[in-house]
């Protein structure tokens, strides 16, 4: 059985993808803030380095899977955190991990958004991201934007980050490393819980088709399987895929794309 870290498995999509992973025999370390394996706060480059440092010394032969769900929504959160966390916590883990995965052929799947197909990125961000991401400089430029704005800048994140998974995901299949990223719709999480009441309004007024007429929101669930089978050798046709786990909703609103 293999050894899967998952950042952000304390709670929602990471920790049934935790669930699921476990039901199938595998190890599972949990990175998170709170109530982790390695307790860590990965808006912060202290906090990365210091999960990496831990992965390197419990897991020296390598490891099998990385999952960066790690992430924050707009709306409530400042957007210097939204920046970090979603972006920088993620491809900074798994650049950090890439000669753990080496070492076993493994995958890295990262966690994106359905929102990155809907015009709202802030793409001037998502530029910055994956040209010159200098962290502290962009942290900066956006210290001062009003929270309640953020959700252009969480798409903007989820954007780069599904970008970045295409770039560089040739790269590392041809050194034997899978990188995918899934891109959830509307799930019923913590975060989702935590949206300003305008939000969910916008965001339960588009049906997901496989709901229709019954809960507004996804499970959990059904992205977890998603993501589990994707960073599973039994997915090891896929690479670079920006696979949407969203019950429908981006077919239905762009119908014609098809690529």
């Amino acid at each position: 059985m293999g050894v899967y870290v998952i950042t952000g498995a304390s709670s929602g999509i990471g920790a049934k993808t935790a669930e699921i992973l476990r039901k199938h025999g595998h190890e599972v370390v949990n990175i998170d803030l709170k109530d982790g394996d390695i307790s860590a706060n990965l808006a912060t480059k202290e906090g990365r380095q210091f999960a990496l440092n831990a992965l390197h010394e419990q897991y020296p032969d390598g490891i099998d899977g990385m999952i960066c769900n790690a992430g924050v929504a707009g709306g409530r959160a400042p957007i210097p955190l939204i920046v970090s966390l979603n972006y920088f916590g993620a491809t900074v883990m798994a650049e950090g991990v890439f000669d753990l995965l080496k070492k076993k052929h493994g995958s890295c799947t990262v966690t994106s958004s359905n929102s990155i197909a809907h015009g709202d990125a802030r793409m001037d961000v998502v530029g910055m991201l994956n040209n010159n991401p200098d962290e502290a400089r962009i942290v900066n430029l956006v210290k001062d934007y009003d929270p309640a704005g953020g959700h252009a800048f969480y798409a903007a994140t989820k954007y780069a980050l599904a970008r970045w998974a295409r770039r560089m995901s040739a790269q590392w299949g041809a050194s034997g490393v899978r990188l995918n990223a899934v891109a959830p719709g509307n799930v019923r999480t913590a975060m989702t819980d935590n949206l300003l009441p305008e939000q969910r309004v916008a965001m339960e007024a588009i049906q997901v088709p496989t709901h229709y007429g019954d809960e507004p929101l996804m499970d959990p669930e059904e992205v977890a399987n998603v993501i589990a089978f994707v960073a599973s050798p039994e997915a090891r046709g896929l690479n670079g895929v920006v696979l949407f786990a969203d019950g429908g909703t981006d077919a239905l609103l762009h119908s014609e794309k098809v690529y």
